[in-house]
């Protein structure tokens, strides 16, 4: 070895720099690597080995820089550690790029069996050594990390690249046999807005009939596209589509924001295989959830003049696994009526059915409501004129 030939009996190691015993006077030269970085120019290149979905197109892989911290140790009368730096300096200058058949070689050495099946010599980009410039400070942070271990003069390289493959195999499609087109003129169809046909102010429940205004919405075959299902649809005009949700099944409708589409499916011609037509934007409304019944079971006194129950509910669509329900609790009365809301846990299952405890709860009769992703069901108001309670909201009402 070339340092070897500058100081007499120089050893080349690799140990942790606080392993060097203090004082020491043997003449070795220790590399040790000290950091791992992502090669900034390969740091991208694994986002255009998935596809959008994440499924390998080839192998995945990660590029690498490793710096090294090169310190020498000798006798300092001598100045060996000096000479074996400007050796390793003039060495490195010389040859500053490791070559598949230096690594060969290297693990061919019987002292590196523990390296025997390594394929760094086979990839493609070759690894580059170079000097790091680095500061005073910096080299003293590094150094700082050996624990109780006195300098020693020190510099550092880089080894740049190495590259780490996955061994997940990557995927590929058959190439491509047959290619045809479909050329059509078409105008894109646009949802403009949702609402109920009573009002554009009006709630929205199963039982409404919306009114989907945008522009071209009107084809020789127009569906709307709603829970995973198309319903054909005869549009009023080019602005306006009339759809009554009573069209949908109600298994596929669900409480709060419900998106909307509007598609033309077009000619199919020469096509196989799927084909969507043109499509309308996203549009959303809210669908908001209505009590069929309320009951209170399980009354008991909680304490200073308040009480405890059980509320079940049971609402006109099932309430999806994951959602949580707020009941919405508001005293009957005109003198300073009290407010509850009480949240049930996250649902385990689909139901129509809720039960919801409450607590703590004034004696009295309180109107209901619930509500479910952020739709709340409607209070009833009373609308006979001649009634003491006229334009007064008057249920859903319970009674504690």
């Amino acid at each position: 070895m070339a340092i070897q030939e500058e100081v007499y009996g120089a050893r080349v190691t690799t140990d942790r720099p606080n392993k060097k015993e203090s004082g020491l006077t043997e003449s070795c030269l220790n590399i040790y690597l000290y950091m791992v970085q992502q090669n900034t120019a390969y740091r991208n290149s694994d986002s255009s080995l998935r596809r959008p979905k994440g499924e390998l197109v080839k192998r995945t892989q990660s590029a690498l820089d490793l710096r090294y911290l090169f310190s020498f140790h000798g006798n300092d009368i001598e100045f060996e550690p000096q000479r074996m730096l400007g050796c390793v300096i003039r060495t490195l200058q010389d040859v500053f790029t490791i070559t598949p058949e230096m690594i060969r070689d290297t693990l061919a050495d019987p002292t590196s069996g523990v390296l025997a099946g390594a394929d760094l010599p086979d990839q493609i980009e070759p690894i580059h050594i170079s000097p790091i410039d680095i500061s005073v400070e910096d080299m003293s942070k590094i150094w700082s990390v050996f624990f109780q271990t006195p300098y020693s003069l020190s510099t550092a390289y880089k080894g740049s690249i190495v590259l780490i493959e996955g061994e997940a195999p990557g995927t590929r499609a058959l190439p491509v046999r047959d290619r045809r087109s479909l050329v059509m003129p078409f105008s894109q169809i646009f949802i403009e807005r949702i609402v109920s046909q009573t009002g554009k102010l009006e709630p929205i429940f199963a039982d409404s009939t919306l009114l989907i205004i945008g522009r071209n919405l009107q084809e020789s075959t127009t569906l709307v596209r709603i829970g995973g299902v198309e319903i054909e649809v005869q549009p009023t005009n080019n602005t306006e589509i009339i759809f009554p949700l009573s069209l949908v099944p109600p298994d596929l409708l669900r409480f709060g924001a419900q998106s909307l589409q509007v598609v033309h499916p077009g000619p199919r011609l020469h096509l196989v295989g799927p084909y969507q037509g043109i499509e309308s934007n996203l549009a959303a409304f809210v669908l908001r959830p209505t009590i069929k019944s309320v009951q209170v079971y399980q009354v008991r006194v909680s304490g200073n003049n308040t009480y405890s129950a059980e509320v079940t509910l049971t609402l006109n669509l099932p309430v999806d696994k994951g959602k949580i329900v707020a009941l919405i609790l508001n005293e009957w009365s005109i003198e300073s009526p009290v407010a509850y809301i009480f949240k049930t846990s996250i649902r385990r299952e689909e139901e129509m059915e809720i039960t919801i405890p409450v607590q703590k709860v004034k004696a009295g009769d309180y109107l209901v409501r619930v509500q479910v992703d952020g739709a709340e069901s409607p209070l009833i108001y009373d609308t006979d004129s001649t009634s003491p309670t006229f334009n007064w909201y008057v249920s859903p009402r319970i009674t504690i």
